[in-house]
């Protein structure tokens, strides 16, 4: 697979569009804005890696901006049907808002998988609907942490109430 790789431990890696059934192992979809380098996906991922999961990440590094976002564009229908069906499919969903970014099919993607308890998220002061995500994730029990390193510690929590073996150190 060109775009699913391992990294050098047991986390498997599956960016969009590359097929991600069957999966072997617990998995983790990666939602949020998408920002300036570093990546809050490589940061995160990089934590993982020592883990055996399975990391769906929607990021296309070559998305083409001239496709258009419409029905009569399969290369869009065909990511937007991967997100949908990662989403439902993963064990935990990661959804991490950018400060200054606006991201709506972030909020869209958080309000899709609010209702299960396998969501956690990242939601640093700045961002613009920062009061409707803390609102919606307070009333549904939804942890909401400020920073990448916090949101991987919640991360960690939700892997192991999965069953992934999480060393005490989380290394």
């Amino acid at each position: 697979m060109a775009s699913s790789k391992s990294t050098k431990s047991r986390c498997r890696v599956v960016k969009a569009p590359t097929p991600f059934e069957p999966l072997t192992s617990p998995s983790i979809f990666l939602s949020g804005s998408i920002d300036p380098p570093p990546l809050w996906q490589d940061t995160l991922t990089t934590s993982l890696s020592h883990l055996p999961v399975t990391i769906l990440n929607p990021l296309r590094l070559d998305w083409d901006s001239s496709w258009r976002e419409e029905l009569s564009s399969p290369q869009f229908v065909q990511q937007v049907n991967w997100e949908l069906d990662a989403l439902e499919r993963a064990d935990v969903v990661v959804v991490h808002f950018g400060p200054l970014a606006k991201a709506p099919i972030t909020l869209m993607e958080l309000g899709l998988a609010a209702r299960g308890q396998r969501v956690v998220v990242c939601c640093p002061e700045g961002y613009w609907k920062r009061g409707n995500v803390l609102v919606v994730c307070g009333r549904l029990g939804i942890p909401v942490v400020d920073t990448l390193e916090q949101l991987t510690q919640e991360v960690l929590g939700k892997l192991k109430e999965v069953g992934v073996d999480v060393p005490e150190s989380g290394k």
